[in-house]
């Protein structure tokens, strides 16, 4: 609906864009803008772009629609660029209207249509000075992918203060971003005083990021993280589940949920999970957000989870096995 509301430009960053009835709907909605003599752009990471076959790059150029692939190679195996991934997840319209958090473009994100592996999923739609963040770290990605640069009222437009949430974009990455996001947790940690809420599907966080979780928990703080029950990456699961225990005897509890971070007034969404690959590998971005009633709202959701989960002993942990047999407890999502 954004992008058929769109007048003059439209700018898409994502991770993945599968070749099937979902990608089918973004390619004709990008393509009735093009007809619109809308300017159009699309980011695709390299990588991400495999997910399905054949890649939709080919289907969007057919379709007269700009696009190009993040770091692309010939050699998709070659490590070094498997880490520099840009898992960014943007969609600006006109440069008012923005849609980010831990959304891909596949058919497993209709839910309600999807009878096997749905992913659950939370994005956000925005307004005011803040798209201008967004729009901003498109266009440095795709003027270092594409070779262009986007200038002009239709794609930075003059933005008014909307609505009552302070916000403000957070780019991390391999290059001059870098520790940008580890250094924003590390401080939200150190001045949570009531409850901090963590909702990821892959929970791999380094000593100091442990230390802060546990000093948090110790001075009273109540550390709730909630990680899904099934898990596309069996191997990321039960590396996670080694660590469980540091936490677990440090009055952390873990939840297994079927299927942000908040003292109630601060939250963090987007699309970094928290492993040390989208610490210090990926391009990503997320939005922190300082107001009340969102923290409230996103608290309810983390703890709707958790009713519906179940806890997570040490037990069960200890009891892990190899990563080849055990039940995981993370699921495919981004929240």
């Amino acid at each position: 609906n954004a992008i058929d509301a769109a007048e003059r430009t439209v700018a898409l960053s994502t991770y993945v864009f599968n070749d099937d009835p979902a990608g089918e709907m973004f390619v004709a909605a990008l393509a009735r803008a093009v007809r619109r003599e809308g300017e159009v752009r699309v980011l695709i990471d390299a990588v991400g772009a495999r997910y399905s076959r054949p890649p939709i790059a080919g289907t969007l150029r057919k379709r007269g629609i700009q696009v190009a692939r993040f770091l692309r190679t010939v050699l998709p195996w070659r490590m070094q660029y498997m880490n520099m991934r840009n898992h960014r997840k943007l969609l600006v319209t006109d440069g008012r209207v923005g849609f980010t958090g831990g959304m891909n473009i596949s058919k497993g994100n209709f839910v309600r249509r999807s009878t096997r592996a749905p992913i659950q999923d939370i994005h956000f739609c925005v307004t005011g000075p803040v798209v201008a963040h967004m729009l901003g770290v498109f266009a440095e990605d795709w003027a270092s992918t594409a070779g262009e640069v986007l200038a002009g009222a239709g794609w930075l437009p003059s933005l008014d203060a909307v609505g009552r949430v302070l916000s403000r974009g957070l780019s991390d990455g391999p290059d001059i971003d870098i520790d940008k996001l580890p250094l924003v947790l590390m401080g939200a940690l150190s001045c949570a005083r009531e409850s901090i809420r963590i909702v990821t599907p892959y929970f791999l966080p380094d000593e100091s990021m442990i230390n802060a979780l546990n000093v948090a928990s110790l001075r009273g703080v109540d550390v709730r993280i909630v990680l899904p029950e099934v898990n596309n990456l069996p191997p990321v699961a039960w590396a996670a589940t080694a660590q469980l225990p540091l936490m677990l005897e440090r009055g952390c509890r873990f939840f297994s949920s079927p299927g942000p971070f908040v003292d109630e007034v601060w939250s963090l969404v987007g699309s970094a999970n928290w492993d040390p690959r989208s610490f210090r590998l990926n391009f990503e971005f997320n939005l922190e957000c300082y107001d009340r009633d969102l923290a409230s709202h996103l608290a309810r959701l983390a703890d709707d989870k958790v009713t519906r989960g179940r806890p997570v002993t040490r037990e069960e942990v200890a009891g892990r096995g190899s990563p080849g047999w055990h039940r995981p407890i993370c699921d495919r999502t981004t929240v």
